[in-house]
């Protein structure tokens, strides 16, 4: 077996890291050229879901899971009136409570989970939503996706990029990323979109993905992405 000279792996190794580099400073550059139009467009961008309170925040992005924000804003009009505090949520009967969701899908296991959360905020966090991305996944049916959601807009805690599927199917398109694993889109889009547009990110992207770049037909003759954008996604 041909063994390679170490001097010959060091510099591969180094010309690996270099072109590395290379592409990080080019997708920084493009995220900036992007972000720079997104703000022109969507200059005040907000989260879609209707709340008074964190803690509303986060049941509502709980019932967001497969499902659309205008569904969950109908169904939490009546159910925060119904429900106004944690409290109540955790001394539901859980049979009715499902039913109090059920247009959102996955019921059952929606319930559970706020009924569930908002026990363990009660008995583990003295009824106080805690503002730490680990104590929030600790809670039941939060995923980082959730806990930076209520993070970024609750709090102004920029923990992390939301990843969603307006999120990444955008990330895939303008090519700053490969593929639908949520934690590694998230990663990757760390490290090349700026901390302080973490929060209002995820909202630019999905205001232009239900707009513009629709996921079955992309109105790509009218988006003002067209001359950056580096492919067609068909």
């Amino acid at each position: 077996m041909l063994k390679v000279p170490v001097a010959l792996k060091i510099e591969a190794k180094e010309l690996i890291g270099a072109t590395l580099t290379k592409k990080m400073i080019k997708k920084k550059e493009h995220v900036k050229s992007v972000i720079k139009l997104l703000k022109k467009y969507y200059p005040n961008p907000e989260c879609a879901l209707n709340y008074k309170t964190p803690e509303q925040l986060l049941i509502a992005t709980i019932l967001s899971a497969q499902c659309t924000d205008k569904r969950v804003n109908i169904v939490t009009e009546e159910l925060f009136i119904k429900y106004p505090t944690i409290e109540s949520f955790a001394a539901a009967d859980i049979e009715q409570l499902e039913q109090d969701v059920k247009p959102t899908g996955f019921y059952r296991n929606k319930a559970k989970n706020i009924k569930s959360c908002c026990e363990k905020l009660i008995n583990d966090f003295d009824g106080i939503l805690p503002q730490k991305l680990e104590l929030l996944t600790q809670l039941a049916g939060v995923g980082r996706k959730t806990a930076n959601v209520v993070l970024g807009n609750a709090f102004n805690i920029s923990s992390g990029v939301v990843v969603d599927t307006h999120v990444t199917r955008l990330s895939n398109r303008l090519g700053w990323v490969t593929g639908k694993n949520a934690v590694i889109i998230e990663r990757e889009l760390g490290q090349i979109v700026p901390k302080k547009h973490w929060i209002q990110f995820s909202h630019w992207l999905i205001i232009h993905g239900r707009a513009v770049c629709k996921a079955r037909k992309p109105q790509c003759e009218t988006c003002f992405l067209q001359e950056i954008c580096p492919k067609k996604p068909y």
